[in-house]
C-alpha cells in the first residue's frame, strides 16, 4: 500500500472518529436535558400544594394553656405548602413562639400527615410582676390563663431568676415543715433577701445566713404569737436576736 493510500485511510478513520464523538456528545446532551426536564417537573409536583397537600396534622402532648386556635394560626402558612415543601424547622419555630409552648417537635408521616408534639411551659412562680418562672428557673412571658394554680410571687434582678427560685424552694420547705407558708420572696439589687408569709408577716433576712435566720424566726415565733398584737415584720439581720414590728408600728426587741 502506497503512502497516498495510507493517508486516505487515516483520513477516513479520523472522520469516523469525529462522527462517533459528535454523536456521543449529542446523546449526552439529550440525556442531560431529559434529566433536567424530569427534575423540574418533579420539583413542580413536590411543591404543588394541590397535587401533594398536607391532609392531616396530629397534635399531641398535654396542653393546659395553649388553645387550638393559636396552633391553627401558627400553622396557617404551613397549610398553604405541599407535604414535601413544608419546612419542619420553620413550623417548629412558629410553634415555639407561642407564649405557653416550651418545646415543639415536628415530623412528616407518609403520605400526607404531619405529627406535632408539644411540651408546655410549667409555671412555678410569678416573676417581677408580669412574667413567669418555669420549673427550670427560666423566665418567660405569657398571658394569664384560667386554671393556673396560686403561685408564689418572686422578684429580683432579671438574671437571678434561677437563684431566687432555688432559694424560695429551700426556705419554703423549711417553713412548710414548721407550719408556715412562704408566699413571696424578693432579692434586692444589693442582694438582700425579703420574704413574706401567707399570714402577712414580712421577714427581713439580709444577705447572709438565710436558713439560719429563718430557723431563728421559727424558734422564737411561739413567743411572739402569745402577744396581744399582730406581728407585722421581723427583722432578722442581727447576729443574735431580732427586731419585731407590730401592726401598731411599735417595735420591741426580742433576745
Amino acid at each position: 500500500m502506497s503512502w497516498r493510500e495510507k493517508g486516505q485511510r487515516v483520513r477516513v478513520l479520523l472522520l469516523q472518529a469525529d462522527w462517533y464523538l459528535c454523536f456521543g456528545v449529542v446523546f449526552l446532551l439529550c440525556v442531560l436535558v431529559g434529566f433536567a426536564m424530569v427534575a423540574m417537573k418533579l420539583d413542580t409536583v413536590l411543591n404543588d400544594a394541590d397535587a401533594l397537600p398536607i391532609e392531616a396534622v396530629a397534635v399531641k402532648g398535654e396542653r393546659l394553656y395553649t388553645e387550638d386556635s393559636e396552633i391553627q394560626v401558627a400553622l396557617q402558612d404551613l397549610m398553604e405548602r405541599s407535604f414535601f415543601s413544608a419546612d419542619v424547622n420553620q413550623v417548629q419555630d412558629a410553634l415555639e413562639a407561642l407564649p405557653w409552648v416550651y418545646q415543639a417537635s415536628v415530623r412528616r408521616e407518609w403520605p400526607a400527615k404531619l405529627k406535632i408534639y408539644l411540651v408546655e411551659q410549667k409555671p412555678v412562680a410569678h416573676w417581677n410582676g408580669d412574667a413567669w418562672l418555669n420549673i427550670y428557673g427560666e423566665v418567660f412571658d405569657a398571658p394569664i390563663k384560667e386554671g393556673i394554680p396560686n403561685l408564689p410571687f418572686l422578684t429580683g434582678p432579671e438574671e437571678q431568676g434561677k437563684s431566687v427560685l432555688t432559694t424560695y424552694q429551700q426556705l419554703g420547705e423549711l417553713l412548710r415543715i414548721n407550719g408556715f407558708n412562704l408566699q413571696s420572696l424578693s432579692l434586692s439589687p444589693r442582694h438582700a433577701w425579703h420574704a413574706e408569709l401567707n399570714n402577712g408577716i414580712r421577714l427581713e433576712l439580709g444577705r447572709e445566713d438565710k436558713m439560719a435566720r429563718v430557723q431563728r424566726f421559727i424558734h422564737v415565733y411561739p413567743k411572739l404569737a402569745q402577744q396581744d398584737k399582730q406581728v407585722a415584720t421581723v427583722d432578722l439581720r442581727y447576729d443574735t436576736g431580732l427586731a419585731v414590728g407590730w401592726d401598731d408600728a411599735q417595735k420591741r426587741a426580742v433576745n
